[in-house]
């Protein structure tokens, strides 16, 4: 069964977007995924198809009414049980752990917001996820959910031509990537190290991963951190176990 790409926008002619070309768009072709956006709009009220509002408590920008996102995902309802996930800069990060869960799954379906964003109280109702992509704006959700289509579908059955590429890449066990090389092996003075010519492979994952553990040190403390966190804690696990296993 294909793996099902719901969005709810107010700019359906977004999508597929990137998304129709390379990997995703093969994959998009084959059937292995499928991308139904939905025009929130169609699901607005009166005569101008209103779907937003003032803020109660006063402010700037408008806010798109509950009712509207709840007659929304009342009739897209896809019919497996999918995560409902609103892009919002108030989400917690989204994560490659978050990006597998969904790609794991029989499918998604997408809030994109708008002007100051949804009512709380819909989002509340439903069980929403709000996840963010990066602490920044973005005038809508709509490349956000971009952004979050392309990392799950990636990551389907059959979709990347190397399997293992989605092993070894950046996030896959806590740490960023190592640094990658090419033909030539000098160019412009600057020569690839020469480990990676040694043809000992053992050597070269040893240096890979030194590679990756410094690179996340000097790039992301807060990665860096968390994984120092998940060794000791593996290690105190394994320790335990040993002394179990003494008994």
């Amino acid at each position: 069964m294909s793996w099902q790409a719901t969005i709810l926008t107010l700019f359906p002619e977004m999508f597929p977007g990137p998304l129709g070309l390379s990997l995703a768009g093969r994959a998009l072709q084959a059937g292995t995924w499928t991308c139904q956006a939905e025009d929130l709009r169609r699901f607005g009220l009166g005569r101008h198809r209103a779907v937003d509002d003032t803020p109660f408590g006063g402010g700037a920008g408008m806010v798109i009414r509950p009712d509207v996102v709840d007659a929304a995902f009342s009739a897209t309802q896809a019919g497996v049980d999918v995560p409902r996930v609103y892009l919002s800069p108030r989400g917690r990060p989204l994560t490659q752990q978050d990006v597998r869960r969904y790609a794991a799954g029989p499918g998604i379906m997408l809030l994109c917001g708008r002007f100051e964003g949804v009512d709380e109280r819909v989002l509340q109702a439903r069980g929403v996820e709000q996840v963010s992509i990066g602490d920044y704006i973005l005038s809508g959700g709509e490349v956000a959910a971009l952004v979050l289509l392309d990392a799950c579908v990636r990551l389907l059955p059959g979709v990347m031509g190397c399997e293992e590429s989605g092993v070894e890449e950046s996030f896959s066990d806590g740490l960023l990537e190592y640094p990658h090389y090419t033909r030539p092996a000098v160019w412009d003075g600057h020569a690839v190290p020469d480990i990676l010519l040694s043809g000992n492979h053992a050597a070269i994952a040893a240096w890979r991963h030194r590679q990756a553990e410094e690179t996340t040190r000097e790039r992301r403390p807060d990665l860096w951190s968390a994984w120092l966190a998940r060794k000791e804690a593996n290690k105190a696990v394994a320790v335990g176990g040993t002394a179990q296993a003494d008994h």
